[in-house]
């Protein structure tokens, strides 16, 4: 089985191939620190919107810079083996800035998605898939759940002697 974790360039030439294809090629990113029900929603839903999907995954630096010193709680290679994993998934590429914005000017999805979470505005990259002839969607979340709230609630556990100690 190829890998699914591409450099930037190799993601590029990637999608270039799909649209030439014919394929509608759709975009997400994240961190993706601890893969949970929700995040497997939401793709499933991202690649509702197109025959393939490939994701954005901030680096470990990039986590850092945006969740604090604590994150991520898995490294960036194991996070993409995780991704890469999902069958929804077509493609993984790292990013190492604070938004993909740079990333999504070079790839030029046919469609831009991110959580409900986000007005259409807000979106790093929106403007660039627009003037290219793209569109940005953003899809539902599932209530409830979250990688900060899953380690707020391992550390109540932990902390509070629930876990016996272990965790």
């Amino acid at each position: 089985m190829r890998s699914k974790l591409l450099t930037q360039e190799e993601a590029r030439l990637e999608v270039q191939k799909w649209q030439k294809e014919g394929r509608r090629v759709v975009f997400t990113n994240g961190c993706f620190d601890i893969l949970h029900a929700g995040h497997v929603r939401y793709l499933g839903a991202a690649r509702g919107l197109g025959d393939v999907l490939v994701i954005g995954l901030n680096s470990d630096a990039s986590v850092r810079r945006l969740k604090g010193p604590n994150r991520p709680v898995s490294c960036q290679e194991d996070r993409a083996e995780v991704l890469s994993a999902l069958g929804v998934v077509d493609a993984v590429t790292l990013f190492d800035e604070d938004t993909p914005e740079s990333l999504i000017g070079a790839l030029l999805p046919d469609v831009l998605v991110k959580g409900a979470d986000w007005s259409v505005e807000s979106i790093a990259g929106a403007a660039a898939v627009i003037a290219h002839g793209g569109s940005v969607q953003t899809v539902p979340l599932l209530e409830g759940r979250s990688t900060s709230g899953i380690i707020e609630t391992i550390v109540k556990l932990y902390c509070s002697g629930s876990a016996g100690g272990k965790v």
